[in-house]
């Protein structure tokens, strides 16, 4: 018995799909239960590189402090002025989701303003077809993407091994976890 269960529906991420659409960006304020802080010495550089380059929005700025930058619900990155950033980017990364119809244009975007930001795409064992781009900061940033679920590959052999199986596998609904 696995204590996975589908909640789909808490998140703004579409189902997998080829017609997957992604929501619009979010302007709403609410508690931010997650969000990444990213020190820059170029801020008008990096909310370039962010907004035109990976698709995420201004939602508010403090001028000469911090530029709050947002895409879907949930998806928020402070850049914060800093008097240098690191000269190498972390082993750390920090990943965001998209659909796969963005995938080619967000590679052909960061390559147009940094040419050699984009690594990928290439395809994950957990479905994903992930591309990881380093930002003006030296930022390690993952854009991952979400495959149509085939229920005989790989990647289904793969999360069903360690206890994710699909939606309707003969799994009972929410109530129980609510």
């Amino acid at each position: 018995m696995s204590d996975y269960y589908d909640a789909f529906e808490m998140s703004p991420v579409p189902t997998p799909g080829p017609d997957a659409v992604p929501p619009e960006p979010f302007h709403g304020i609410y508690g931010m239960p997650a969000f990444v802080t990213i020190p820059t010495s170029d801020m008008a550089a990096s909310t370039e590189f962010w907004t035109r380059g990976l698709g995420f929005f201004e939602l508010f700025s403090i001028p000469g402090t911090l530029v709050h930058l947002r895409r879907w619900a949930f998806q928020d990155v402070l850049l914060v002025q800093a008097e240098s950033v690191p000269d190498q980017p972390p082993a750390m990364s920090f990943s965001f989701a998209g659909v796969l119809s963005q995938v080619d244009s967000l590679v052909e975007a960061c390559r147009a303003l940094r040419p050699d930001s984009v690594d990928g795409p290439r395809d994950t064992p957990w479905n994903t077809r992930d591309v990881e781009v380093i930002t003006p900061e030296n930022a390690r940033i993952v854009f991952t993407a979400a495959k149509p679920f085939d229920p005989a590959s790989e990647e289904a052999r793969n999360l069903e091994a360690i206890g994710i199986n699909p939606p309707g596998a003969g799994r009972g609904d929410n109530e129980e976890h609510v």
